[in-house]
């Protein structure tokens, strides 16, 4: 399976990168692909090309704020989840991308 995620907080410091780091993870613990993208204080890091985007079963958005440049993922299964639940249980969040 392969996930491109973005990640996002309303500082954009800490939990930004935190969550990306748990995703990626738990994404290697899983057996799953993953690039994710981060949305902070630094603005978007490690962007998701549109290649990414387009081979991606998922796009998952990790986030408590609304994501720049959302309209790229129009036609993408997404799936939205807190950065709290992605701190909590990472792979949890991972298992619902697989069952939709």
């Amino acid at each position: 399976m392969k996930i491109v995620a973005v990640t996002a907080c309303p500082t954009g410091i800490a939990h930004t990168y935190m969550a990306a780091a748990e995703l990626k993870k738990a994404a290697q613990q899983t057996g799953i692909q993953i690039a994710v993208e981060t949305q902070g204080a630094m603005g978007i890091e490690n962007p998701l090309s549109i290649q990414d985007i387009a081979r991606a079963d998922v796009v998952l958005i990790a986030s408590d704020i609304e994501v720049e440049d959302r309209a790229r993922f129009t036609g993408s299964k997404i799936h939205c989840v807190t950065i709290e639940e992605v701190l909590t249980d990472p792979i949890r969040v991972l298992e619902r991308c697989k069952t939709l």
